[in-house]
């Protein structure tokens, strides 16, 4: 066996010349440090190009799945947004044109005459409301008749095929036993098409103001 002192003699200028261990421990440090060059010098390089291709991958792969999923939601996407318009052209029916608003009044006014109420107020609002696709109409309504006459016109009310709600009700009842009914009847209709695009230019106005 070799000792320090024996490997401290060995000439580095005749390596050929060396016992076998010592030359396989030479050739294994050589094949480490080229190892150890080729990694720093170019196949870190490689290393950090892979890492990043496989993170590319993963990345590209997420998006597809994503865009995979909402390609396969799209019909059902698609269905709620007609169900949505059907239902929103079931409610525009609901709501009385402009033109139609005089016979809605007429309406309200038949359904308590019809159950025997006497009118004292009939009162719409000056102005209406107006949302982006409607205006609210508010009429201030007193009528007197009975306990049974006043159901009977309150469901009446609730039963016209145009939306008209009562609110604010109160009821007063006389000596003689008849029934006052204060209310407010707010009723209402769509917009036309010159008065949506008026609304529209209203709000983008304020807005613009605003910034």
């Amino acid at each position: 066996m070799m000792t320090l002192d024996d490997l401290r003699r060995l000439d580095p200028q005749e390596i050929g010349s060396w016992p076998a261990l010592p030359r396989l421990g030479v050739l294994f440090l050589a094949f480490v440090g080229c190892i150890a060059a080729s990694y720093f010098l170019d196949w870190q390089d490689q290393v950090d190009s892979i890492d990043a291709s496989k993170r590319k991958e993963l990345t590209l792969r997420d998006t597809f799945l994503d865009k995979k999923k909402q390609a396969v939601d799209l019909d059902a996407y698609r269905k709620q947004l007609d169900d949505i318009e059907k239902s929103f052209g079931t409610l525009l029916k609901q709501l009385p044109s402009k033109s139609e608003m005089e016979a809605l009044l007429t309406d309200i006014n038949q359904a308590g005459l019809g159950r025997g109420l006497q009118f004292e107020l009939f009162k719409p609002a000056a102005s209406e409301t107006v949302s982006e696709f409607y205006a609210e109409l508010p009429i201030t309504i007193r009528v007197t008749g009975n306990y049974h006459d006043m159901g009977a016109f309150a469901s009446d009310i609730s039963k016209l095929s145009r939306i008209v709600l009562l609110n604010d009700v109160s009821l007063v009842q006389s000596q003689a036993g008849v029934l006052t009914m204060d209310a407010i009847a707010k009723t209402y209709r769509y917009l036309d098409e010159d008065e949506i695009a008026k609304q529209r230019k209203s709000a983008k106005d304020s807005k613009a103001a605003k910034k």
